[in-house]
């Protein structure tokens, strides 16, 4: 069916609420895949024995999938359009998303591993077509804003993924290490069945859900933005766009600030589980993480509206500073101190992706797509930096592994108040 789409100019002053209001579903849908990982990295790691370096392979192969796929992406969607990118991508995830059925079947950690990068490759393709598309959707001046409202539905998704997941994936019965090691191996081998069986549904449920989305984003009819068509004439490489300091400085921004969220967020349940912390099960610590992703969902309703009065740079560096002292905190301190400072740094992170992201593409004009592709290439960080926080958990315990987000938000901080400004 022909697209009956109609070419518009971004800085028109049109009233783009409808399909604003049709992208949130997109932000919202790829919160809560990407949250699942933190309920799915625990799950995992009892499944499959792994120690901390181990299951946060789950991150490399999830997020790993953005540095193979986000440029590539930026191509495809300058050809065909950020509408068949966007239904492009939700096919992709879907099938990922499937994949899931038979590697729990086989209980082949390898299988997961690659059903997560094939979904992380669809929803790379849904970052680089949707984040640029909301951001043309309206005056560049507030574009800040409206990513981070857009965002919000984002955190939406994220704060009702752990709730899902410990519902579902924590469902069957879970037994203690020595439960565990009074087992034959007959009945080891049909509780691991048990576990890894566990994640069949709730994937299939989204597979369902996608598809679903796919067909509804192929019959819309979406704005067309003029720069769009003007891009496909344009031949702006990788070293022009670059060029600009503060894409350059934005790109290591989105790296550091996507590597320290993941990186708490998937340490969060067996941060809970430790002793000295919360000492919860599972099943309880899961249902904890909601409050993480709930604050960032708050925070950046606020953020959008506080955005439109005070300097995002000001914002974001204000955000991380608070970041980096509660997770100080969070690491010196026990029970429900430590619990509750490291869940309040969802609240600062909220503001921090839309506002880097739209701070490094502004005023790149033709150049904006392929500054897109590299921001979301740099969202890798999601599968280095919490790599990194294994090694330091595994060789000096959990709590000490807080250590490397801090370092993340520090430069984030600087970014704000430094790094993206125009030169």
């Amino acid at each position: 069916m022909e697209n009956t789409s109609t070419v518009v100019d971004h800085n028109d002053q049109q009233n783009y609420t409808i399909p604003l209001a049709i992208l949130t579903s997109l932000f919202f849908m790829w919160g809560f895949i990407t949250c699942l990982n933190d309920i799915l990295i625990p799950h995992l790691k009892a499944v499959f024995d792994l120690n901390y370096f181990q299951a946060m392979a789950v991150n490399f192969a999830f997020f790993g999938a953005y540095a193979v796929v986000s440029y590539p992406a930026g191509s495809f969607v300058k050809k065909v359009g950020y509408q068949r990118g966007i239904v492009t991508g939700l096919t992709i995830a879907g099938l990922g998303c499937l994949m899931f059925y038979p590697a729990a079947a086989m209980q082949t950690y390898g299988l997961f591993l690659l059903a997560l990068f094939v979904l992380a490759a669809g929803i790379t393709v849904l970052q680089v077509s949707a984040n640029p598309f909301v951001t043309r959707l309206g005056p560049v001046r507030t574009a800040s804003s409206r990513l981070s409202l857009t965002q919000a539905f984002n955190s939406l998704g994220t704060t009702i993924a752990p709730w899902f997941g410990a519902f579902l994936i924590f469902s069957a019965v879970h037994y203690t290490s020595a439960d565990i090691s009074a087992m034959t191996v007959e009945q080891l081998a049909a509780y691991k069945t048990e576990q890894s069986e566990s994640v069949q549904l709730p994937y299939i449920m989204l597979a369902t859900a996608l598809f679903i989305l796919a067909i509804i984003f192929s019959k819309l009819s979406l704005p067309v933005i003029e720069d769009e068509v003007v891009e496909n004439q344009v031949q702006g490489g990788i070293k022009e766009a670059l060029s600009h300091s503060h894409l350059l400085f934005g790109v290591i921004a989105i790296f550091m600030y996507v590597g320290g969220e993941v990186a708490i967020g998937s340490f969060l349940v067996n941060f809970f589980a430790d002793p000295s912390i919360g000492g919860l099960a599972e099943k309880d610590a899961a249902g904890l993480v909601s409050y993480y992703w709930g604050g960032a969902m708050i925070g950046r309703f606020v953020g959008a509206a506080v955005m439109t009065k005070i300097s995002p740079r000001i914002v974001l560096m204000f955000n991380a500073v608070m970041v980096m002292i509660l997770v100080v905190v969070a690491m010196n301190t026990s029970g429900q101190t430590a619990m509750w400072s490291i869940l309040a740094v969802g609240l600062f992170n909220s503001i921090m992706f839309p506002t880097i992201f739209s701070l490094a593409i502004e005023k790149l004009g033709n150049l904006a797509s392929i500054g897109s592709g590299l921001l979301c290439v740099a969202i890798v960080g999601g599968a280095i930096v919490p790599l990194l926080q294994g090694l330091v958990a595994d060789v000096q315990g959990i709590q000490f592994s807080f250590i490397v987000p801090i370092v993340c938000y520090l430069y984030i901080a600087w970014y704000g108040i430094s790094g993206s400004k125009h030169k």
